[in-house]
């Protein structure tokens, strides 16, 4: 049976506010994996403050100004939104919990190149879903996903623990499928900040249960493991994951979870600038045909943008004024 929602009216083309925002998260994104690798502090604690951050930071604001927006989520008319935006929640700490240990298990090069399997199941659930995918967004994705996998190589490890690494990574990459599917279901009546404080407090909480049944330490780190962990708030999780969720009133999940793949050259990129990690020339081939299946996939007009109807609060800016 068809998705509910596939005979709905298109959105308008995505307008310069998102376009302005996605390009913004892509490059606060691209800064995650360096900055865990280099955090001197345990993958598992590392993912924990940065949801616990960004929530103390956009909480208040919610609390304040966007109360009876939470109480509706909650609410006998919203509570379906309001449980999908748990389940974000959950999926997204499963994600955190799941790929940010797989960058100390494996290499980083690795655990990014499986993670980047994302469009793969996104475009799997869109199925699920009733919606159907037009061949060229097929293409787009399987050159994306080809083109990742180029730029990572191909050597993902051979050790008991680098292939546990390479398992946590690719259940991290089905995570972020599911939870950008879920948001795009939340985001269709709930607005920006009302949703990522649902969602990063879920996260929150289940990161910190996971952390203090595992003994996992959670504070004692050095000043460099700190900057990188607010580095991680403010950029890869405010910047990046909040104004992606913002893009979702426009764009489609299967074009957000396709156009995450730039973290790939955007963090190879930091790496270079920033940790000195040139790239291999043999890596350029690689980045050249996953920006092709980038725009293939943003070009395919059934995936650049969304089919749900959208009634969410009128929103002019990503982030709370």
């Amino acid at each position: 049976m068809p998705h509910r929602y596939s005979n709905s009216p298109p959105l308008p083309p995505v307008d310069p506010l998102t376009g302005a925002a996605v390009a913004v998260a892509l490059v606060a994104i691209s800064s995650s994996g360096p900055l865990i690798a280099y955090a001197a502090a345990p993958a598992l604690a590392v993912a924990f403050w940065r949801n616990a951050g960004a929530l103390a930071l956009l909480g208040p604001f919610s609390l304040v100004r966007r109360r009876a927006e939470l109480r509706r989520l909650f609410g006998a008319a919203g509570r379906r939104a309001g449980w999908y935006a748990v389940l974000a929640g959950l999926a997204l700490a499963v994600h955190f919990g799941t790929w940010t240990p797989s960058a100390q298990l494996t290499s980083v090069a690795a655990a990014i190149a499986l993670v980047a399997t994302q469009p793969v199941w996104q475009g799997l659930i869109a199925l699920g879903q009733g919606r159907r995918l037009p061949r060229r967004a097929w293409l787009g994705i399987g050159l994306a996903v080809a083109g990742a996998a180029l730029v990572t190589g191909a050597d993902l490890g051979t050790s008991g623990r680098a292939v546990l690494g390479d398992l946590l990574a690719l259940v991290g990459g089905m995570a972020a499928a599911v939870y950008t599917a879920f948001g795009e279901r939340v985001r269709s009546t709930a607005s920006t900040a009302t949703y990522t404080t649902v969602c990063y407090g879920v996260c929150a909480v289940l990161l910190l249960a996971v952390c203090l049944v595992a003994g996992v330490r959670l504070t004692g780190f050095g000043a460099s493991a700190w900057v990188a962990i607010l580095g991680l708030v403010l950029g890869a999780q405010l910047l990046g994951h909040s104004m992606l969720n913002y893009a979702l009133h426009r764009i489609s999940a299967t074009t957000v979870s396709v156009l995450i793949l730039l973290e790939v050259p955007g963090a190879a990129l930091i790496a270079w600038v920033w940790l000195g990690q040139v790239p291999r020339p043999a890596a350029l081939p690689g980045l050249v045909l996953l920006l092709a299946g980038v725009a293939v996939v943003v070009r395919s007009g059934a995936v650049g943008r969304r089919t749900t109807p959208v009634t969410a609060p009128a929103e002019t800016a990503p982030l709370p004024d």
